[in-house]
Formats: C-alpha cells, sequence, structure tokens
C-alpha cells in the first residue's frame, strides 16, 4: 500500500473535489481525505511518501490520437514550418543522410501557414519543388487529409495522367492533366501503399518509445484511431506486459463485417486494451477544402468540399453496427458533413428504441463547424463531441480565410456545454501535438503559444474554464470510453492513475498552462515516471 501525502489533490470527483492525501492499493484508490484521516485508517500499513505540496490531477486521456502514425512520425522530418523554404531545407538535410534509393518521409506541411508564396495550384506545392532530391519523397500534410509526392515517388506509385481518381479521393492535376503531386484524401494510399512497410518488430520499438514520450506529456491513456496492425501491434505489447497506456481501439468501417463475423462488441477487452467504436469519414478536412460544406470556400464559389457519406449510407452500416453491439464514431469537420451524421444518428436512435437496443455511445469526432440549427442536436440525441482544442488556435487563420464569418460557429465548446452535450478532449496526433497541456492552454485561453491573435483570444466567448477543460480530457474521456465507473477521477476503487505536477493548473498564470510538467506518473498503481 502507498500513502500519497502533503498534496495538493484535485479528484475531479464533484462530491470530493479536493484533497491531501490519499492510499493506493492492487491499482486502485483506496481512500481520499486529509493527512491526519489517511494515516490514521492505514498508516500502519502502508508506505509514506510526501509530496511537499505539489499537485496531483487524473491521468490525462487523449480521446483521439493515430498511435501508430504518432510513433512513426517521431522518426520522420518535421515539416510544420512558417515558410516553404524552411521545410525544403529540412528535407533536402535528412536525404542528404538517407542511403540512396530509401524513401524520404515526412508530416506536417501547411500551406496555409508559410509565409512565403509557392506559386501552386490553390497555393499547394508542387512536385517540382521536391524533385532536386535524388530520394522518393513522400510528404502528408498536419490535416493528414493531404499528401505531396515528388516525382520520383509518383513513379513508384504508378500514378501517370491516365491515372483515374480514386473512390473518395483526388488526384491533383495542372491544366494539362498532369499530376501535381497532391494527392487528397482517398487518393493519398497510391502513394502510402507503395513505401516499404517497416517489419512488426520495428513498429513495436517505435511504439514503446512513443509511449515514454506520451507518459512524458501527462497521457496515461488514448483512443486509438489507426487500423489493424496498429490493433495487432497493441495487443502484442499487452501481451509481453509492455502496454502502459489504457487503449480504447476503434475499429475501421472497412472492417465491420469482420468484426460481426468474430463477435466484437465496444466494451470488449479489459482495462488496459478494449474495444471502442467503428469508425467512418463523412467527409475531408479544412486545410486542404474537402470539409463538407454547405456554402462554398470564400473565394472558391464551385468548391463545397468532399461528403464522403451521407445520412443513408451512414444508416445503412450503423443499423448493422448496433444490432450487434458496435458504437459509431463518424469524422465530419464540415457543418454539412455534421448535418448527415446528426441526421443519420437521428436514425440510428429511432432503430434501437424499435429493437429495444442500448443506446450506444456514438461520437462524432472533430466537430468543428456546425450550422446554427444543428448546435442542440448531440445533446437530444446523446451524442458525444469529441474534439481537439488545439485545433482551434491551429486553425483559426485558415477558418478565418476559406470560411470567413461562418467561423464564429466554430470549434464551439463553450455552447455545446452549454447546450449539455458532453465533450471529449484529444489532438489527432501526429495532426497536433499530443501535449494535453497545450490543449487545456487552448481550449482556457485561444491563444497560440506567441499570444495571438491577441488578449482575449480568437472568439473569446467559446473560451473554457480550466476546469471545464480538464474535464474533457478526464471525465469526459472516461465517459467516451464507457469507463467512467473507474476512470478520470481519483476517488475510491478507481484506477489508480494520476499526475504529479510541477505547477498548479487552477492557481497559475493562463498562459503557463501550456508548459506545466508532470514530475510523476502512475498508471494503475504503478509510477512510470517516478516522482522525486
Amino acid at each position: 500500500m502507498l500513502l500519497l501525502t502533503n498534496a495538493h489533490i484535485y479528484t475531479l470527483d464533484s462530491h470530493q473535489p479536493t484533497a491531501h492525501a490519499l492510499a493506493i492499493e492492487f491499482g486502485r484508490v483506496l481512500a481520499v481525505g486529509t493527512e491526519d484521516f489517511i494515516r490514521a485508517e492505514f498508516g500502519a500499513r502502508g508506505k509514506e511518501l510526501d509530496l511537499n505540496g505539489r499537485t496531483i490531477i487524473p491521468g490525462l486521456t487523449d480521446s483521439h490520437l493515430h498511435f501508430k502514425q504518432y510513433a512513426l512520425s517521431l522518426q520522420n522530418v518535421d515539416c510544420e514550418t512558417t515558410t516553404l523554404a524552411e521545410c525544403l531545407r529540412r528535407v533536402a538535410e535528412r536525404a542528404r543522410h538517407t542511403p540512396g534509393g530509401e524513401w524520404v518521409l515526412g508530416h506536417g506541411w501547411n500551406q496555409n501557414e508559410w509565409r512565403d508564396c509557392t506559386g501552386g495550384q490553390d497555393g499547394f506545392p508542387s512536385a517540382a519543388l521536391l524533385d532536386n532530391i535524388a530520394h522518393p519523397v513522400y510528404l502528408t500534410a498536419k490535416s493528414v487529409h493531404a499528401g505531396w509526392a515528388n516525382t520520383a515517388a509518383l513513379r513508384l506509385a504508378g500514378i501517370t495522367a491516365q491515372t483515374p481518381d480514386p473512390e473518395g479521393g483526388q488526384i491533383q492535376r495542372d491544366a494539362q492533366g498532369k499530376p501535381t503531386g497532391i494527392l487528397l484524401e482517398g487518393a493519398m494510399g497510391l502513394v502510402s501503399g507503395a513505401i516499404p512497410q517497416l517489419g512488426p518488430e520495428q513498429v513495436l520499438q517505435a511504439m514503446r518509445a512513443a509511449q515514454e514520450v506520451l507518459w512524458g506529456m501527462g497521457l496515461t491513456g488514448i483512443h486509438d484511431f489507426d487500423r489493424r496492425d496498429s490493433f495487432s501491434a497493441l495487443q502484442t505489447l499487452h501481451g509481453r506486459g509492455e502496454l502502459g497506456l489504457r487503449v480504447v481501439k476503434t475499429i475501421p468501417v472497412e472492417d465491420l463485417a469482420h468484426a460481426i463475423g468474430v463477435g466484437l462488441r465496444s466494451g470488449f477487452g479489459d482495462d488496459f486494451l478494449r474495444i471502442g467504436m467503428v469508425k467512418a469519414f463523412a467527409d475531408g478536412a479544412l486545410g486542404p477544402h474537402t470539409a463538407a460544406m454547405f456554402q462554398p470556400y470564400v473565394e472558391e464559389p464551385e468548391n463545397r468540399g468532399m461528403l464522403l457519406l451521407d445520412s443513408e449510407e451512414i444508416l445503412e452500416f450503423g443499423r448493422q453496427a448496433v444490432e450487434n453491439g458496435l458504437g459509431l464514431t463518424i469524422h465530419a469537420i464540415g457543418d454539412r458533413a455534421n448535418h448527415e451524421v446528426l441526421n443519420a444518428y437521428a436514425g440510428l436512435r429511432g432503430h434501437e428504441r424499435a429493437l429495444g437496443l442500448p443506446h450506444l455511445r456514438h461520437r462524432i469526432e472533430h466537430v468543428q463547424i456546425l450550422h446554427p440549427d444543428d448546435f442542440p442536436r448531440l445533446a437530444e440525441l446523446g451524442v458525444i463531441a469529441s474534439m481537439q482544442p488545439i485545433h482551434a488556435t491551429s486553425d483559426m487563420i485558415a477558418a478565418d480565410r476559406f470560411w470567413g464569418e461562418r467561423s464564429q460557429y466554430g470549434y464551439a465548446w463553450r455552447e455545446l456545454l452549454y447546450l449539455n452535450t458532453a465533450l471529449a478532449f484529444g489532438s489527432d496526433a501526429p495532426v497536433d501535438s499530443p501535449n494535453p497541456f497545450w490543449g487545456i492552454h487552448a481550449a482556457v485561453t485561444r491563444r497560440r503559444a506567441d499570444g495571438s491573435p491577441g488578449p482575449e483570444g480568437w472568439y473569446p466567448a467559446q473560451r473554457l474554464t480550466r476546469l471545464e477543460a480538464l474535464q474533457g480530457y478526464t471525465t469526459g474521456a472516461a465517459y467516451a470510453a464507457g469507463m467512467e465507473n473507474r476512470l478520470g477521477q481519483l476517488s475510491p476503487g478507481f484506477l489508480a492513475d494520476l499526475l504529479v505536477l510541477d505547477t498548479d493548473p487552477f492557481t497559475c498564470e493562463p498562459d503557463a498552462l501550456r508548459d506545466i510538467r508532470p514530475v510523476g506518473v502512475m498508471v494503475g498503481g504503478e509510477w512510470k515516471i517516478e516522482t522525486e
């Protein structure tokens, strides 16, 4: 038994919000209270650790993260730059240290953030800019909804002027019909499929390293949105006793028939690895202008984005899912995509009622912009808004530029919370950093690290309190996982997942939220980062 004393504990339990000591046994919280109470009840048989007044909060969960992609991205070129020139310099530098013939991979470029002009189609870069590099080069955009390949990579992927656009994707072409090197949505798979894949042990090694990075940021759990090979690797780590994050694993919609065939249900598994929801995409993303909108993008009168699924298509596979105990989680960024998903969920709720099925915890991933009429519908339908606060500060310039005045209905956490919508927060890493304190800072301030756009933040009416922001990564994430009876707060009987922090997030200056660092990380009563 371990006793943590002389601490300032924020439990996230509304019945006992704060405490100064707690007792841990068999991986769970045994008791929470005053130092006198904890010592009197358990002092004779417990080892006491004095925390010298430090702050303790529950462990944090990222409710939307691509674990394998993030792990591998740590090995790739960081293309998140403010200029095209710097992005090209970093790629060239990596190429100089890459053996001949091997691929150069990178992630994070965003043409909307570059200060220097690209001169390309719709502001996108071109293959020609990378053709002086004697390697096949493939760089995924920050949104992960666009890819940028050089001519060598296009050749290896077999992409020519005669290659048709794949379903749900687009090969960007110049006036002569020649591919420019930019691949949107489903077309990205044409190049990614040509890249030699790492072996299973290499993937495991990358995941182990990434797990330590996530602990260092304060994450003790994730909801993973990668595919079968990620799930396979996670099972291997779990079987070896090396999985130290609590993982909820989504199922790609294309694997729905397989999941039904073997009888998988949402919630199956244990407290470290369990089945989540069935994931599908209703549209693209803001960055490449593929998020499905009711009205055109500013200065693009013909572009309303790409609607990949309408409500009837979602209902078709959604009925199969719910009849077999599997909930849905649908990617929807644009206002039209969110509208279609909500229409589908309204139909699914009716289907559940008609068949006497339980109301599963369906989710929408991102909910970046809603039509004003749709705001109340998430709470009315019991749909969870799985959102990424850091996206608001990353996207604010692009949102104002391409959505104009509609941005007032974007990233609207306060409005959704006011309407009693359940919120779960994450990062969509590697789209953005999985550092949850960066997300909390964004939710509270709606400002970037440099203070822009100003002291009040971007659309400040949507800011959250510190408690509300923290709940998105704790109690909200636990509810979305169906684990609210044992995760997300520090209460008797709950899993002993906690952080010891170097700064109190409730009393520090708002800008200091971004710099908070855990000095101790515990998962299931075991220190992953041992506090001094």
